[in-house]
């Protein structure tokens, strides 16, 4: 039997990037997978693309806003509807960007904490409401390292994700005597906001950044891979084989932090 067989499950930033290599694997495990993004287009592709890989497989798109409380209610309700309940919750929608920490404009402020912090806080209370009447359900947010370490001109997009590890710690330990459990992933993956950094570098800033990744991860010198080596994880976590985790920081990304 596949891992996930069985499992019903929302995975929120699908479109792309980690989001969409988590929906890959959920729906190759065997699990029912409702994809949410606001990027309709990549969102459809990414399900359209495994429904042929896979067919028979129950892989939906669903356009949904996370940092807008009404949508998320209205698109929970009706992927759980579709899919006839709900055990895992993979909130994997984020944004970052730089800025100085002494001039940070408001809108660029609002921006990701309304989707970094108030879309986990949005997300994560309406899967609860779904999961709690059967005492059951297994909530992964997503947090980074960013939000553990001092980074240069990252002030705010840390303080963002150090809000996302404090409410992981404290609803996983509200919620767990209703057997709902918390946990946040801190990944370190190539992404499609990575590639953008990397561009954005002159050839003396991208040598400097490659060297000093060389000497930050111990394993492999470099981004991992979110198929290979962050997707095995998500199925993971998403099983029953995690059903006594909760409340963790569970970093991925070749031995960069430790938490404790």
């Amino acid at each position: 039997m596949q891992q996930l067989t069985g499992k019903r499950i929302i995975v929120t930033g699908g479109a792309q990037g980690i989001g969409a290599a988590v929906v890959r694997a959920y729906v190759a495990a065997g699990a029912a997978v409702a994809s949410m993004d606001v990027n309709d287009a990549l969102g459809h592709q990414v399900v359209t693309e495994l429904l042929e890989a896979f067919p028979g497989s129950d892989a939906r798109y669903y356009h949904c806003n996370i940092s807008d409380r009404n949508d998320v209610e209205k698109s929970f309700r009706r992927a759980t509807d579709n899919m006839g309940g709900l055990d895992v919750l993979a909130n994997i929608a984020g944004v970052q960007r730089h800025s100085p920490p002494d001039a940070i404009p408001e809108d660029l402020f609002n921006h990701l904490f309304s989707i970094n912090v108030l879309g986990t806080m949005n997300t994560n209370a309406e899967a609860y409401r779904l999961m709690k009447p059967k005492g059951a359900g297994n909530i992964i947010n997503f947090g980074s390292e960013s939000g553990l370490v001092g980074e240069l001109n990252n002030g705010l997009y840390a303080a963002s994700k150090a809000a996302v590890h404090t409410w992981t710690r404290n609803v996983a330990r509200q919620w767990g005597p209703d057997g709902v459990r918390v946990n946040a992933v801190l990944p370190y993956m190539v992404t499609p906001m990575y590639a953008a950094f990397r561009e954005a570098l002159s050839p003396a800033e991208l040598a400097a950044h490659d060297a000093a990744t060389q000497v930050d991860i111990p394993l492999g010198g470099k981004f991992g891979d979110a198929d290979r080596d962050l997707a095995p994880v998500m199925v993971f976590l998403a099983s029953d084989g995690s059903r006594f985790i909760t409340g963790q920081m569970l970093p991925v990304d070749g031995g960069l932090i430790s938490v404790r």
